[in-house]
């Protein structure tokens, strides 16, 4: 038997439904992968073995009885933002401390109901905000990809870095993400992963940890475009929990892969072609026209003018949107609570001792864009800046179907390169954010390597709704470019560990009081 952490989800369903090994067998491969890497890689901030094994037994079982379900017996990683019942979710801070939600998010839910295993929870920048996973209150993820002939640590992107890392290193067979400006792109790129964010309002955001409530989207980070659309298939629907979601039949999208891309027009902008970019990612870029073309699609290059100010108004409107929906961390109800002399002073010190210092950096740009006398000019602007950019990619839909750019600048960094830098870890998003402002699907898929032999993506936008569409070009590029694996395990070596890997996020003053969750 060949090592079951290698395959790819569809080629375990197979397998599974062949009977050549069991949901046991399988999710306890998986298991001691995850005891033999995480403390080098640190992409599990809280493993879940035993209720990971109840739910394999109890897969083994339906399927014994004829019961198997859609993703019946396969494993998979969950991000830490994704509420889980009678399991701690904290979205990787120090603020929710031990919080144990009392319901399951719908996305969740809907894995769970499809069969799906859980491993464990996956570590993520803290509640989602950043683009290497250098936030999180449990320490860095570390990235199982290395640069040729360096064992310096690289970043695996973020937020959902421990998503990216666990796929690519085959310690789930595929996990959700979120994605506010590119946190399922942006670290599918840099792990050689493939990662859809869905069209807003295709998948319930209920019982996801709220960062930009405009802009959060749920979907997952798989080996293959294959494996993504199995995934999107069971995590998305209609959820009348979630005033958001679409009421909206979800396509059968693994089926959709076999119509091809002939006729398929696709529009390359021009806007996209920064000041400043590498000619790898220029020369990728080439590659992917030149691959979709060879696939039967047309080529159209395209205007988008508002571009430009795509990446500024995002960092108005998720700061304004994050500050509103942090506000509800008061030390009071569930989570941490540091106390003082009265209840102002408890909530102050509370934040201050269980936000880290994005967060923090964040809202207080947040509230400052919504006070009284700066709204007008800052948020409302944003605002409109967010319709151009909309009506921009409206009118490209009249010329083509899908839209084709890079993914990231640049390939993976190592530690510290720009976490110093806010404004050059916010340029990480600069080809990502226009897709959340827009609320359109986008997609990363490997396409290449970069000339420090780590991974590379190229991105496809597509029209609302039409995420079949994508998965369609996006199958065309990985046919092309092939896959891009991981083959030395050098976590596994003896000594390898993750810089500040803990199990609980460390605690913020040692007369901290824990107070049980109350709730929603």
């Amino acid at each position: 038997m060949s090592d079951l952490t290698r395959l790819t989800l569809a080629e375990a369903r197979d397998g599974l439904k062949k009977k050549t090994f069991s949901a046991t067998e399988l999710t306890e491969a998986h298991i001691k992968a995850i005891e033999a890497a995480n403390p080098a890689l640190n992409v599990y901030v809280l493993p879940t073995p035993d209720h990971a094994l109840a739910q394999a037994k109890a897969s083994d079982a339906r399927r014994a009885k004829g019961e198997a379900r859609p993703l019946e017996g396969l494993p998979l990683g969950n991000k830490d933002l994704f509420c889980t019942e009678g399991i701690r979710t904290t979205a990787c801070s120090k603020i929710l401390d031990d919080f144990k939600p009392t319901y399951e998010s719908t996305v969740g839910a809907n894995l769970w109901n499809a069969g799906a295993v859980m491993l464990g929870k996956l570590n993520n920048d803290e509640f989602a905000m950043g683009s290497s996973n250098e936030t999180s209150a449990f320490g860095p993820v570390v990235s199982p990809w290395r640069r040729k002939g360096r064992d310096d640590k690289l970043v695996p992107g973020g937020s959902s870095g421990g998503s990216s890392a666990a796929v690519a290193a085959g310690l789930c067979l595929a996990a959700t993400a979120t994605d506010t400006g590119g946190s399922i792109r942006q670290p599918a790129a840099l792990t050689g992963t493939v990662g859809i964010k869905p069209t807003y309002g295709r998948c319930s955001r209920w019982g996801i940890v709220a960062f930009a409530s405009s802009l959060d989207q749920a979907g997952p980070i798989a080996k293959t475009v294959r494996d993504a659309a199995i995934m999107l298939g069971s995590m998305a629907g209609h959820d009348p929990k979630d005033t958001t979601s679409v009421d909206a039949p979800v396509p059968d999208y693994e089926a959709a892969l076999a119509e091809g891309v002939k006729g398929l027009r696709v529009g390359v902008p021009k806007e996209y072609r920064v000041e400043g970019m590498s000619k790898e990612i220029e020369d990728l870029w080439a590659s992917g026209i030149a691959w979709l073309k060879a696939a039967g699609a047309t080529i159209h290059e395209i205007s988008l003018p508002h571009t430009k100010y795509a990446l500024p108004a995002y960092y108005i409107v998720a700061p304004a949107e994050a500050s509103s929906n942090l506000a509800r961390y008061d030390g009071v109800r569930y989570g941490l609570r540091v106390p003082g002399k009265d209840v102002i002073d408890t909530y102050e010190n509370t934040r201050a001792a269980g936000f880290g210092k994005e967060v923090r950096r964040r809202i207080l740009i947040g509230t400052y864009v919504l006070s009284a006398g700066y709204y007008d000019a800052y948020y409302l602007k944003a605002q409109k800046v967010r319709t151009l950019i909309k009506r921009d990619f409206d009118e490209a839909w009249g010329v083509v179907d899908v839209v084709l750019t890079p993914t990231t600048p640049s390939p993976a960094f190592a530690f510290g390169e720009k976490s110093g830098d806010p404004l050059a870890m916010y340029l990480e998003d600069i080809f990502t954010v226009t897709v959340n402002m827009a609320g359109l699907p986008g997609i990363s898929v490997p396409a290449g390597l970069s000339s420090e032999g780590t991974p590379l993506g190229l991105q496809l936008i597509g029209k609302p709704f039409d995420e079949a569409t994508l998965f369609r070009a996006a199958q065309a590029i990985e046919d092309a470019a092939g896959r891009f694996t991981v083959e030395a395990r050098w976590w596994a070596r003896k000594g390898a560990s993750a810089p500040a890997a803990a199990s609980k996020p460390a605690p913020a003053k040692k007369a901290a009081a824990r107070k049980k969750p109350g709730g929603k």
